[in-house]
């Protein structure tokens, strides 16, 4: 498996205006593995430019040899957190997760691009149904995070899938929130081991929710089918789905 990247791609158009950030010294505040095979790092960014939940970044490695690889990572934290949180999963195959996995410790130094993305955000305002598949939940945490400052989580409603409960990434935060919780290789509560269903989204959207959607390519593919089989509009669809790197 090549290591993803994130790929643009939708149904349903943006805000027509994002705010956007160029290359940044960010310096590692945190490194925690809340999973397995995978890295959350804590950057502080100076002079940074505040970001929209669902936005991303691009992290540059450079060799020694000045060979560069970079690859970019959904923002898990609110706009009003003073460090920019990312979640990385570690492929064994990868030019860029490993040694964030591996390698990095609090002080060091990170090139960093961002915030990018203009079309999978949410403002804050508007009532949403977010859908994640493993790692694609990651930008939904930005949003539930800043409903929270805001006081308006009423306006969000989640559902999620992961093989195992311990693979999740913020299984408790997702917990806590209400999520509808999928498992596909154990059961959860009293629901068997099972892929995401119709019913199970019919009963979370309603006219008016916009529909966001992350995950890999399959995932995406396959949740945007089941919400336009119940009905959700495709101008009422966003994606965003991760893909094999071009390197």
């Amino acid at each position: 498996m090549t290591e993803p990247e994130l790929l643009g791609s939708g149904l349903g158009p943006g805000p027509k205006r994002a705010p956007a950030g160029g290359w940044r010294t960010a310096t590692v505040a945190g490194v925690e593995h809340p999973t397995p095979g995978a890295v959350q790092l804590r950057l502080d960014i100076p002079d940074r430019i505040d970001h929209l939940p669902g936005q991303h970044y691009v992290v540059r490695l450079t060799a020694e040899d000045g060979y560069r690889a970079q690859r970019s990572y959904s923002v898990a934290s609110a706009p009003e957190d003073r460090l920019v949180e990312l979640f990385v999963e570690r492929l064994e195959d990868g030019e860029v997760s490993p040694f964030l996995a591996d390698v990095v410790q609090p002080g060091d130094q990170l090139e960093v691009r961002g915030p990018i993305g203009g079309w999978f955000v949410w403002d804050g305002e508007s009532p949403a149904l977010l859908v994640g598949g493993g790692s694609g939940v990651v930008p939904f945490l930005a949003m539930l995070r800043h409903a929270r400052t805001l006081g308006r989580t009423d306006l969000l409603r989640i559902a999620v899938s992961s093989r195992t409960l311990v693979e999740l990434p913020y299984a408790m935060e997702l917990m806590d929130a209400g999520a509808l919780i999928v498992l596909t290789r154990e059961p959860y509560g009293d629901r068997a081991a099972a892929r995401l269903m119709g019913d199970e989204l019919r009963s979370l959207w309603e006219p008016g929710r916009t529909a966001y959607v992350c995950g890999s390519a399959r995932f995406a593919e396959a949740a945007s089918q089941l919400l336009v089989d119940v009905g959700v509009p495709d101008h009422g669809i966003r994606v965003e789905r991760f893909g094999p790197s071009a390197s």
